[in-house]
């Protein structure tokens, strides 16, 4: 039997769970869709083109997905004005505060759920699952009260215009105020990729988003005698498809045998205090990463609320249509953190570079062909999604610098997930700091208010923040530190 294929020793009980060295921060995409819950697959090669994009195609599947549906969202969001689509973008600006701790705990949960399935312990799993979901659920509560104890405060503090703070209250209240639902719904998701399980999530999630366009038509715009409640009823749509998204997600968990790490029962909350301290530990550099990102998405939207409505619409038309581009980054990342992690678990540390390295160029070459389509026709893009003239002149160079950012972008996103495979979260915490907090943050500040430059200055600094970020992590994965474990403590 070869050590990669060799099982955990017979006595690898719960306390192996707690050295986070050799799992990745990222959902376990090694664990695809077909395999049998709970079995073991080794690696064909740990480092190979092949098992890459075996790893990365479920992520590409799941986020290409994600995207279609916030397309879709904002193309309606579109069809009532730039103003309600600048009052979406800030809303959706809080959202993703709440998601970014939701996606570090659920990563937290994939580590600690699969070494302890690895380690055949279904019951130390199951109780890991439920550290995960009260440290989810806690979080997105306390989240979610802090952001709408005073919303309009907050958006006001953002520079936005008394319409647009006028439209995006309510629908705030209804998408930050489902987030509790979702923190249940996502880490469970997280659980069964760590269960060796994509293809249920995978059809709760067709599920969930057919039923939230099918709401944005019936709300938006009142049809088949629903109530026509414009940018609200987004949100009513929102609300409905992630309750009926838990819903889902429950009755498989309940229809799990016994013996199954999905299993949950009361009685896996019992003495879990210990596994949520390391929930927390693990999630923490997460969280501190994607609160910089977050934070600092902010403070852009506060300079570019010194531009206008109309300035805040592009910006979230934009994005979401080069979402799609980043899609080639984030799967090979994933793929990238399960084989590094598995390469320096196996004693394989040039294994590990090697995945680290090839996971970027695929992530470059793929990337490269999507950014350029972008780069081409930016304006007829963006004419699908809002028939504003104003509106398409302003996306069009947004879209230009985003593109012309793709092999930065892209870069840092494939070694970001080859270094937290390895263990070393702080790097891509410190790399997105510096990026967003030294590069992108006051440069916007300075160009908008000390030199009073045009819009299209502002999109420039985006660039700069990706090729900051991708150098500091090109620099610390070629130095090689990463590949030396530190001991378990």
């Amino acid at each position: 039997m070869s050590a990669e294929s060799k099982p955990p020793p017979a006595d690898a009980g719960l306390d192996s769970l707690f050295d986070p060295e050799g799992a990745p921060d990222l959902p376990a995409t090694s664990l695809a869709a077909g395999a049998a819950p709970g079995a073991l697959r080794a690696p064909l090669a740990l480092d190979s083109l092949g098992e890459l994009w075996s790893l990365a195609w479920p992520v590409m599947l799941s986020q290409a997905l994600l995207n279609a549906v916030g397309l879709l969202d904002i193309a309606m969001v579109g069809r009532i004005g730039s103003e309600a689509v600048a009052a979406a973008g800030y809303a959706t600006q809080f959202f993703q505060l709440s998601q970014s701790v939701l996606f570090a705990v659920g990563s937290a949960c994939v580590a600690l759920m699969a070494r302890a399935i690895g380690a055949r312990d279904p019951q130390g799993a199951r109780r890991s699952l439920a550290a995960s979901l009260l440290v989810a659920v806690g979080s997105a509560s306390v989240l979610s009260a802090t952001m709408l104890a005073a919303p309009a405060t907050l958006l006001r503090g953002l520079g936005a215009e008394p319409r647009v703070i006028e439209l995006c209250v309510p629908y705030l209240a209804l998408v930050v105020g489902s987030t509790p639902l979702l923190a249940i719904s996502m880490t469970l998701e997280f659980a069964m990729r760590a269960d060796r399980n994509a293809r249920i999530p995978m059809a709760i999630a067709a599920v969930v988003t057919s039923v939230k366009i099918g709401g944005n038509a019936l709300w938006i715009f009142g049809l088949a005698g629903f109530p026509r409640l414009g940018l609200t009823g987004a949100g009513v749509a929102t609300i409905t498809a992630q309750a009926l998204g838990l819903m889902l997600f429950l009755t498989v968990v309940r229809r799990r045998p016994a013996a199954s790490p999905l299993a949950l029962r009361r009685g896996d909350f019992a003495g879990t205090r210990g596994l949520v301290r390391e929930v927390v530990r693990l999630a923490l550099p997460g969280v501190g990463e994607r609160l910089a990102n977050n934070l600092a998405l902010l403070a852009y939207f506060r300079v570019l609320s010194g531009y206008g409505s109309l300035a805040i619409a592009a910006y979230t038309i934009g994005v979401r249509l080069l979402a799609f581009t980043w899609i080639p980054g984030t799967g090979f990342g994933t793929a990238a953190s399960t084989l590094v992690g598995q390469a320096l678990g196996a004693g394989r540390p040039e294994a590990a570079v090697r995945a680290g390295w090839r996971a970027t160029g695929l992530s470059l070459g793929v990337a490269a062909l999507l950014g350029s389509v972008c780069v081409i026709a930016p304006s007829r893009i963006a004419s699908l999604f809002t028939a504003d003239p104003a509106l398409i002149a302003e996306v069009a160079p947004f879209m230009v610098a985003l593109a012309l950012s793709q092999p930065a972008l892209q870069t840092h996103f494939a070694l970001g997930g080859a270094l937290r495979g390895a263990g070393d979260t702080w790097t891509p915490f410190v790399a997105a700091a510096v990026g967003n907090w030294v590069i992108r943050v006051p440069l916007a500040f300075a160009f908008a208010y000390a030199l009073h430059a045009p819009v299209v200055w502002i999109w420039g600094v985006i660039v700069g923040d990706h090729l900051t970020r991708a150098a500091w992590l090109g620099m610390s994965f070629r130095r090689g530190r990463w590949t030396r474990r530190r001991r378990a403590r």
